[in-house]
């Protein structure tokens, strides 16, 4: 694709999800339907409560209609566009039912953990399925043993990867705006990739999806005017891991996805200190990014500065390996 052209996607994706988003808006305010904050979370976040949620559900369809649209004009309708499709729409299925029942509910708390699991797992099956009727390598570089070409190790990574990374960016999705320009930086990343490889059809998904991104933030940025709930955010990082299995390119996103890793490690560590010292904590609050606001820094400046972490780690991976 052109550069010119390259621009259309996204435009679309944009201008979808601006149309539509101030209607959904309006719609869930109507209904009096908004985001329930968690007890745990910082005190200042109550101030939240009642905000529109599910704003996920808008820029899946833009995704969705810009994608299909994109794909048959360009004559790169391919499995690895439906497959990456319909990820993002099972995921974000997986969140909508999450979404709904705390919001009908008036609870922060939707699908039990298993429940998700078990759909997330299903989703990565049928990835693999599509994966390997497509005949891609499924030769797996482990640090130490170097290239492994064992079917059985790939699999298993793949099913971790995807309902890890769609669990890291739901983790992260705890501020205004940070998961909304993180996963901009993150898929632009993934567009020069697809670019340089010539891989027009991840190209294109990753470019819907910036311009979706990009018309979000704008509602969803301090003071956010709707959250995109866990519709999206499962839906962004189950799709996050599929592109980058789909480029071959798996450990990329450690690097890529640095922010998401943090913010996943965060929680883990806090946990498993919890546990064995009986009641000791090695950050103030987790996720991450409420450790920094429990320091007194504004959803701003965590925002700009983790936005600017994953922009560096991308450029260094794009410097060293592309």
């Amino acid at each position: 694709m052109q550069f010119a052209e390259m621009l259309i996607p996204m435009v679309a994706s944009f201008a979808l999800t601006i149309i539509v988003l101030p209607l959904f808006i309006g719609y869930m305010r109507f209904k009096k339907e908004g985001q329930t904050i968690r007890e745990e979370g910082p005190k200042w976040h109550e101030a939240k409560t009642g905000t529109p949620t599910m704003g996920g559900v808008v820029f899946i369809g833009a995704i969705i209609v810009a994608a299909i649209g994109t794909a048959w004009w360009q004559a790169a309708l391919s499995t690895s566009v439906w497959v990456s499709l319909f990820i993002l729409l099972l995921y974000g299925a997986l969140g909508f039912v999450d979404d709904f029942v705390s919001v009908a509910k008036h609870r922060n708390m939707g699908l039990r953990a298993w429940q998700k699991l078990l759909g997330q797992i299903f989703g990565a099956t049928v990835f693999l399925v599509a994966y390997f009727h497509e005949g891609f390598t499924h030769t797996l570089y482990v640090p130490v043993l170097g290239q492994l070409n064992w079917s059985w190790l790939f699999i298993l990574f793949a099913i971790v990867w995807l309902v890890g990374f769609s669990n890291a960016v739901n983790l992260t999705d705890g501020l205004d705006g940070l998961v909304a320009g993180l996963a901009t930086i993150s898929f632009g990343t993934y567009a020069i990739i697809a670019a340089h490889e010539g891989r027009t059809d991840v190209l294109i998904i990753c470019l819907v999806t910036i311009g979706a991104m990009i018309g979000f933030l704008l509602f969803n940025h301090k003071p956010a005017q709707i959250f995109m709930g866990d519709v999206g955010s499962l839906a962004l990082g189950g799709m996050l891991a599929t592109v980058a299995l789909l480029l071959q390119r798996e450990w990329s996103l450690l690097l890529i996805g640095l922010v998401y890793v943090c913010e996943t490690a965060s929680v883990i560590i806090q946990v498993s200190v919890f546990k064995l010292t009986h009641g000791k904590r090695v950050f103030k609050m987790t996720p991450i990014h409420h450790h920094f606001e429990m320091l007194g820094w504004s959803e701003w400046r965590i925002d700009g500065t983790f936005w600017v972490v994953g922009a560096l780690a991308s450029a260094i991976y794009l410097l060293i390996f592309l």
